[in-house]
């Protein structure tokens, strides 16, 4: 594929994409068990997608299907390799978004325009977990004393200050200061990697 169409397969990347880009070409060159690479790579991926449209297992299952029986049908269309992720994401939603309209009751088109804003996409959620991830580890960087100052002022709303004092043995003015340090260590942890 990539001679013909001229389109460069990069050889070096490990990632998803570049293993899918790959999987693709080499099945679109003729390497038939290429599609079993292709698929096993991307169907837990589409598999969310369609689920992230709330549509029940049963649909999901046939917008995966129906995704992959358009790639073999129009695999001519995808001109880069590096592309077909995108299309393959891009194609099971609409299917799932078409399926969910037509098992819904007439009137729930307004609920459904407003489903993929409120549920995050696996890419977000991703993200979202790494940040968590290196947050907590920075915060288990910083000294018990921070941790627990950190702690209460964070997930209390108004903290007493004069039972923080006691249960920390500082002075109710030397609070405020010393979590500015805690967090300026947090910040130094999370900008510098050590988490």
């Amino acid at each position: 594929m990539s001679a013909p169409r001229g389109a460069a397969v990069p050889q070096a990347g490990d990632g998803l994409w570049d293993r899918v880009a790959r999987a693709f070409a080499a099945w679109y060159d003729g390497a038939p068990d290429a599609i079993e690479e292709l698929v096993r790579l991307m169907t837990p991926v589409l598999w969310q997608v369609a689920r992230a449209s709330r549509i029940d297992a049963d649909d999901a299952a046939d917008a995966v299907q129906a995704t992959w029986l358009a790639l073999v049908r129009r695999a001519d269309s995808i001109a880069d390799p590096a592309a077909v992720a995108a299309w393959l994401l891009t194609t099971v939603r609409r299917e799932a978004i078409r399926r969910a309209r037509t098992a819904r009751p007439a009137g729930d088109d307004e609920e459904l325009t407003a489903l993929p804003a409120s549920d995050p996409q696996p890419d977000s959620l991703v993200v979202e977990r790494d940040e968590h991830r290196r947050l907590w580890a920075a915060v288990a960087t910083l000294t018990e004393r921070c941790r627990e100052l950190l702690r209460v002022v964070a997930f209390e709303q108004r903290p007493d200050y004069a039972a923080l004092s006691l249960r920390l043995g500082m002075p109710v003015g030397s609070i405020g200061p010393t979590r500015g340090r805690c967090l300026e260590k947090l910040r130094a942890a999370l900008a510098g990697g050590a988490a």
